[in-house]
């Protein structure tokens, strides 16, 4: 795993492709029977990315505090936003786009020092060769006529010329923009020994060692992606959690359930804290715009990023659960726990089973500093932190203190005298 990965903390997804044009389901409104699929495609006609200014797109994410974005290269619909040669189901070629769009989005980001991921789905649902073989056990996901043939009439032959033209454009993606992350999707209509992922994997190692790949590859990327809910368990090693700003990955415009900036900010909070990134998703008009209440919100968020970003970024993982009641983390010499406070406290902030003696505790942001008191405590035992606090530290958002010790943490995970 790539460093700057663990370390950026906070990234933006952005999905954007002809579903802009009516506002319906990116893919899966045609595969769900919502639209019929002609009526989808003829959204190619009304594609304009007439307003598309990538370097906008650029400094706003910046704003958010972000450190890379992930654009979707190409949805389940097939629909490429790159000049491909294996199709002519392109922004390019059959839109009135007529452009690379991943091309502009890959230079702009890299010239304000974002780094740069490209979505990818692994199916194409209007893609020939496709629907073509089923897979050996039952999905968990349905089928029908874009994504498995009738049983019986499995064409094998078909679905290794399928998977010619998947290989050809993951390679044309990898040596055209050389992304920093691979960000797949679509692998659950079919087993690993149909796609090969393993083969799959050797291959992207070899155009582009330095790529990092996410974890839809059927055991074969680099982490795991959770969706739209932080995971009570969070994975054990490098993790992302992609989220929607609203209800929906794509613009839709009667979805107005937009996250406040509070929520933003918790959601941030608790993932960091448990050890992965948030991948904030956005939905731009099919001419490039992005809505004024997601810029509202990526805007709120940096600002309070930007107050605290000494507990979010280069941090680690924070407390077990049971140490303190909220999120937190911690620098890697484990010097420094910070300790976000999404509620009011009453009076004290508690912590328990901390062995290494406190040397103070500031509220990060300003400059003051917190009493705090040691409580009990028996033989190896640690007793209880109070940390006193009043309501004139507190962030309107969440409030960050800095629990600042001389030695590395250590924590007492016993269960005491019995």
């Amino acid at each position: 795993m790539e460093p700057w990965f663990t370390s950026a903390k906070l990234g933006i997804f952005i999905h954007w492709g002809i579903y802009a044009v009516k506002g319906v389901p990116e893919s899966w409104s045609f595969f769900n029977g919502e639209i019929g699929y002609d009526d989808y495609m003829d959204q190619l006609q009304g594609f304009t990315a007439s307003h598309f200014d990538p370097d906008q797109w650029a400094e706003l994410f910046l704003r958010a505090g972000a450190r890379y974005a992930v654009l979707t290269s190409k949805h389940h619909d097939g629909v490429a936003l790159f000049d491909t040669r294996q199709s002519e189901l392109s922004t390019v070629r059959r839109t009135p786009a007529g452009r690379d769009l991943v091309r502009e989005f890959v230079d702009a980001m890299r010239r304000h020092d974002l780094r740069v991921g490209l979505y990818f789905s692994h199916l194409d649902w209007s893609h020939p060769d496709y629907a073509t073989v089923r897979r050996h056990e039952a999905g968990d996901r349905q089928l029908n006529r874009f994504s498995a043939p009738p049983p019986g009439e499995e064409d094998p032959e078909r679905w290794e010329r399928f998977l010619q033209f998947h290989r050809a454009q993951v390679e044309e993606v990898i040596r055209a923009y050389h992304p920093d992350l691979l960000w797949f999707d679509g692998e659950w209509e079919r087993d690993e020994p149909q796609w090969r992922m393993r083969e799959l994997r050797e291959q992207i190692r070899q155009w582009d060692p330095h790529a990092i790949v996410n974890g839809r590859m059927l055991g074969f990327g680099d982490y795991a992606t959770p969706e739209q809910g932080i995971p009570i368990e969070p994975p054990e090693g490098p993790w992302e959690l992609c989220l929607t700003i609203n209800d929906s990955w794509g613009w839709q415009g009667g979805d107005r359930n937009h996250k406040s900036v509070r929520q933003l900010v918790r959601i941030l909070a608790e993932t960091v804290g448990a050890g992965g990134n948030l991948l904030l998703d956005v939905g731009p008009h099919e001419d490039g715009t992005i809505t004024e209440e997601q810029r509202e919100r990526l805007e709120g968020l940096g600002l309070w990023v930007d107050r605290h970003a000494e507990a979010i970024y280069d941090t680690r993982r924070g407390l077990p659960c049971g140490h303190f009641h909220g999120a937190s983390t911690l620098t890697p010499d484990r010097r420094t726990l910070y300790l976000f406070l999404f509620d009011r406290p009453n009076e004290h902030v508690v912590l328990r089973g901390l062995q290494t003696p406190i040397h103070h505790v500031r509220v990060v942001g300003s400059a003051s500093k917190l009493r705090h008191r040691l409580y009990g405590g028996l033989g190896e035992v640690p007793g209880l932190v109070y940390i006193d606090i009043a309501d004139g530290h507190l962030d309107p958002l969440t409030t960050v203190l800095a629990v600042e010790f001389e030695q590395p943490l250590e924590l007492y995970r016993g269960k005491g005298r019995d």
